[in-house]
């Protein structure tokens, strides 16, 4: 958690931007030349079917909503980063997004130095006053898919596994920990959760989030343990992982995470995926580039969660026939209790905890 005071950015920005108008019917419309974002990537690069694509395709959703001229800077190397995002600033736009905890210092360090441009920052918290972090309790339903996996294991053994020891992917693996024991605890069974202990904070992670060798290795390994559900949490990594679970010809599960797999994954793996725990980046970065336009922009974190819509599970798809009617409806029970606050999923990792 990171602060810098003093920072008045929201009226300045406006002037970053060009004139913008309401027009009568309350919508967003720009009057002058195109407004315009410049969204730097970490080193998972633009197709990474994660947050980078997700937050890339809402700012291209913003071109289409509002006019603005997004543009993407790629990094591909941790040498990128702060370039990049010097670039970014560079190019006189008024919001430039940032993606992933890499890219916290040099946010955090640009922010400072241009107090008229707007920031945020996806995946992290950095506390400044023209910075809005944006950021997601995916151990929400997290929590749901654990309780769907334990509930749909015909071997009682699921797992998962992560990129790094980081808390936006811890966040995911203890919300699903909490959901495999809260279906042991209700159904009085004992299925297993391999790759992560919550209690430790510790398990099974590759130690990047780009390397498909690594994600399909780790994954064979806990499917050769007897897991039929695993979720990687790995970003591009996690393909390897679809690889591996599909070589199983249908006796394994795949549960895909920051969006919908089933719409982003190679068309082979579909028939693999039961879920995803799905990160609504795409409709956070729309509402964003229309608080800029419309001078409403501030340091606020946005938090994502099932309440909000910020935070889902993605359709069965393919495999709706393994989930019993049964168990659907106890994951929709569960889902009201959550959004209702009966039921409160904790984690080390939960933003603002």
């Amino acid at each position: 958690m990171r602060r810098i005071g003093g920072l008045a950015a929201a009226a300045a920005v406006l002037l970053a931007l060009t004139g913008c108008g309401q027009p009568e019917d309350g919508g967003l419309k720009a009057t002058g030349p195109a407004e315009c974002v410049r969204m730097v990537t970490n080193s998972g690069g633009l197709e990474d079917r994660s947050f980078n694509q997700s937050s890339w395709e809402g700012l291209q959703q913003a071109e289409d909503e509002f006019g603005v001229d997004a543009e993407a800077l790629v990094s591909t190397a941790e040498t990128d980063l702060e370039p990049n995002v010097r670039q970014a600033v560079d190019s006189g736009c008024g919001l430039v997004v940032t993606v992933g905890w890499e890219l916290a210092e040099a946010t955090l360090e640009h922010a400072a130095e241009n107090p008229e441009v707007s920031f945020a920052i996806v995946d992290e918290v950095v506390e400044a006053d023209n910075v809005k972090p944006v950021v997601f309790d995916t151990a929400q339903a997290a929590f749901l898919a654990g309780y769907l996996a334990a509930g749909v294991s015909k071997t009682g053994i699921v797992a998962t596994f992560g990129g790094g020891n980081q808390p936006p992917v811890t966040l995911f693996m203890d919300g699903f920990a909490d959901g495999v024991d809260a279906y042991n605890e209700a159904h009085g069974a004992a299925v297993k959760l391999l790759g992560w202990s919550k209690e430790k904070q510790d398990g099974a992670f590759t130690g990047d989030f780009e390397d498909i060798n690594k994600g399909r290795v780790t994954a064979e390994g806990l499917l050769d343990q007897g897991a039929d559900v695993v979720m990687p949490v790995a970003g591009q990594v996690g393909e390897g992982a679809a690889a591996a679970v599909a070589e199983r010809g249908g006796s394994a599960s795949l549960i895909w995470v920051d969006n919908d797999g089933y719409e982003t994954l190679p068309a082979e793996y579909r028939p693999t995926l039961l879920t995803s725990v799905m990160k609504k980046t795409q409709d956070a970065m729309v509402e964003i580039v229309g608080e800029v336009l419309g001078g409403g922009f501030d340091a606020e974190p946005y938090i994502g969660t099932l309440d909000n819509g910020g935070v889902d599970i993605a359709p069965y798809h393919e495999r709706e026939s393994l989930v019993p009617a049964e168990l659907d409806a106890e994951i929709q029970a569960l889902r009201e209790r959550i959004v209702s606050g009966d039921l409160v999923v904790e984690s080390p990792s939960t933003p603002g905890a």
